[in-house]
């Protein structure tokens, strides 16, 4: 065969691996963007010498930007941040890009870890030097903010305003959209935590990146699910094994086996809902991986960077 035959061959599977990856275009004017997936150190993870974080360091694996969602309303110009992380400056211009709007409308936060609020720092008088940037909050993280340097100086200097929220009272953002927070059981040393549920005319997304283990909640994850059209859970460990030098039990997450366990029995149109998020650095699902794999020939999602959710 002559040479023109390959170069013809090359180029069609050239084009489509870039549509197989290529992110499907958005044709509603709001919509959700996963803005980063990772557990809130990040990967790789400072420190970290094991074979994933490897990976990254030899040039083979891009970097994972710590767990975030972007929410768009092109109709109303307006965008929100769920979480401000340390990767904030890249979420913040990824967002930007994505909505083609330089306002920030508003920072919901989930509680003080630090990959969940830390970000707000770049809001402040050496950085961005914001005016009034709304940060809705619990009233334990409220106040914690208010206490505690530096951020007291973001609220003193005005570059973020304090709303208060109430667990399950419902808040109108815009013409389109409504967010209303629920609260969840979680390592609460400085801040209650919350979940978020997000709401458009037409569909519902739970937002859960952090929880200490299902059975420990008041509420039945399964009927929560029934209840919304996504789901992003927290999957922040792929087993118990992961961590072979810490207690577990310290860190409760759960499990992403544990949560297949559970969810099992679903049928096809309710596994089709979850998402997987809040990835640790050692968590196969945080790279292409067969685990992965597995995971989406189940049925599941599993989120990554650039992921869009209609609404």
């Amino acid at each position: 065969m002559n040479s023109s035959f390959y170069i013809i061959l090359f180029l069609f599977v050239l084009s489509s691996c870039s549509e197989v990856n290529k992110e499907p275009i958005i044709d509603s004017k709001v919509y959700l963007t996963v803005l980063g997936i990772a557990q809130d150190a990040g990967f790789p993870q400072a420190g970290c010498e094991k074979a994933n974080c490897q990976l990254y360091w030899d040039g083979k694996e891009e970097k994972r930007h710590a767990t975030s969602l972007g929410l768009i309303d092109k109709s109303t110009g307006q965008q929100w941040m769920f979480e401000a992380t340390p990767d904030f400056k890249e979420q913040l211009h990824h967002l930007k890009e994505e909505s083609g709007t330089n306002e920030l409308s508003g920072i919901f936060l989930t509680h003080a870890h630090i990959g969940h609020y830390t970000g707000l720092m770049q809001l402040g008088h050496e950085v961005m030097g914001a005016s009034g940037v709304p940060v809705y909050t619990m009233p334990r993280m409220n106040l914690y903010l208010h206490e505690n340097g530096p951020w007291d100086q973001l609220v003193r200097y005005g570059n973020i305003e304090l709303i208060n929220q109430r667990g399950d009272s419902t808040i109108a953002i815009s013409d389109n959209l409504s967010v209303t927070p629920f609260l969840v059981p979680h390592r609460d040393e400085y801040s209650e935590t919350v979940g978020y549920r997000i709401e458009s005319k037409s569909k519902k997304v739970l937002f859960i990146p952090d929880i200490n283990k299902w059975d420990v909640w008041d509420r039945n994850i399964v009927e929560e699910i029934s209840n919304v059209d996504y789901a992003f859970l927290d999957a922040t460990f792929f087993d118990q094994n992961e961590l072979p030098n810490r207690d577990m039990r310290e860190i409760p997450h759960p499990f992403v086996e544990e949560s297949l366990e559970l969810f099992s029995e679903l049928p096809e149109s309710e596994r089709a809902k979850i998402i997987f998020i809040h990835f640790n650095h050692t968590n196969p699902l945080i790279l292409n991986s067969m685990e992965r794999k597995q995971i989406e020939n189940l049925g599941y999602k599993v989120a990554f960077e650039g992921m869009k959710i209609e609404l």
